[in-house]
């Protein structure tokens, strides 16, 4: 490297410029330095669109790693050592840009600016997609569920900027990640409805179905919001409850059409009825069968994911063990299950698992690196255990 000069002040374009198979001379800058705020940032190219415009923001609070969300992914950033030496070369002043004289071959006799280097790097930042992090979402909305005896206290609530200032996720899995949680957006904050309050309007729209011979398949939204708010439920809870129940069917000029969903209806009854802990087989179906709506039925196949059994003897109990109560990290997901049993068939573990995304890690790399499998023969189901 040229020894620093007064007159050395050349600047990034004159690299940028360099013709193939010629030189530039390089110099320490006048401002040469650590400079720890700069820093090396390698991208896909697919998100240089994002970042050059300016569609990407880092998202975690001081005890986290910040991780950099564009509108529908998140990235963790991680940096990377460099065995060679990376010299940054700022923009040239141009107002004090001088040649340097005299550095020439022996076909010209032209001068060249020099390259002024202002901070040798040893290495860069790398992005590198992951799945959000969204179990702070419910921890944070579970602070303080909605009841019916809700106070004006809002301390602990959050709108949408307060969690995507919390959240480390994008704003597209943020969305999905409060559908998930059934969470709604009430006086401009997020909130997720308290499970007895929930209930409670459930069985008032299916008490006022009976009452005013609704169709399940067929509510009128404007009709089952307008008694249920009569009733003394808030208009934004009773479409809520349509939403959480239900799914729309058809929607006119004014007017929309909700049919409550079989399997979601039940779900909730099964989980109501084994809050309490685990029950008999045959008591628990006897006592689902008769809280589910005339009309629909029943059926243990709905419980996938929500529900094990466990023999004791010649009775089959039955308890509740929900994938939405399990964290979404794989880790913590793994050490859970196995928690909960040191070993598992397949089609038990299956419903626990299906719903983990690890971006660049298939379903089988996952059991891979979190599980042993074990296979007696190759007729017998494979069993899983911890690794």
């Amino acid at each position: 490297m040229e020894p620093q000069q007064s007159l050395c002040t050349g600047g990034a374009e004159a690299v940028l410029n360099l013709q193939p198979n010629s030189s530039i001379p390089i110099a320490y800058h006048s401002h040469f330095g650590p400079h720890d705020e700069l820093i090396l940032l390698e991208i896909d190219g697919n998100l240089l669109p994002d970042i050059l415009h300016q569609k990407v923001t880092l998202r975690g609070q001081l005890n986290e790693e910040a991780v950099l969300c564009t509108q529908s992914k998140t990235y963790s950033i991680k940096f990377v050592g460099n065995s060679n030496s990376v010299f940054l070369i700022p923009p040239a002043d141009q107002s004090a840009l001088l040649e340097h004289p005299q550095y020439s071959d022996e076909k010209h006799d032209d001068q060249r600016v020099v390259a002024s280097v202002i901070k040798v790097a040893s290495g860069n930042m790398e992005l590198v997609e992951v799945a959000p992090r969204l179990d702070k979402l419910k921890l944070l909305l579970l602070e303080n569920p909605y009841t019916s005896e809700e106070l004006s206290e809002k301390e602990e609530l959050y709108k949408w900027n307060d969690l995507i200032d919390r959240v480390q996720a994008s704003d597209d899995e943020l969305r999905s990640g409060l559908q998930a949680l059934s969470a709604v957006e009430i006086d401009g904050y997020w909130r997720i409805v308290d499970e007895k309050y929930m209930d409670t309007i459930l069985n008032m729209l299916l008490h006022n179905s009976v009452l005013n011979d609704w169709s399940l398949d067929a509510l009128s939204e404007d009709e089952v919001v307008g008694v249920l708010e009569s009733d003394g439920f808030p208009c934004k809870l009773g479409l809520h409850c349509l939403q959480v129940h239900g799914s729309k069917v058809d929607e006119g000029v004014g007017r929309s059409v909700w049919k409550l969903d079989e399997r979601r209806v039940c779900i909730h009854f099964a989980r109501k009825i084994l809050k309490d802990g685990k029950r008999k087989m045959e008591s628990f179906m006897e006592e689902w069968t008769k809280k589910v709506p005339d009309g629909m039925q029943a059926s243990f196949d709905m419980l996938e994911g929500e529900v094990l059994t466990e023999k004791f003897g010649v009775e089959t109990w039955v308890h509740a063990f929900s994938v939405s109560s399990l964290p979404s990290n794989p880790a913590e997901r793994f050490s859970m299950l196995f928690q909960e049993r040191p070993k598992w068939e397949w089609k038990d573990l299956q419903p626990y698992i299906r719903d983990l995304t690890v971006p660049g890690l298939s379903s089988e790399g996952l059991l891979l690196k979190y599980t042993r499998k074990t296979q007696p023969n190759s007729d017998a189901e494979p069993v899983f255990s911890a690794r």
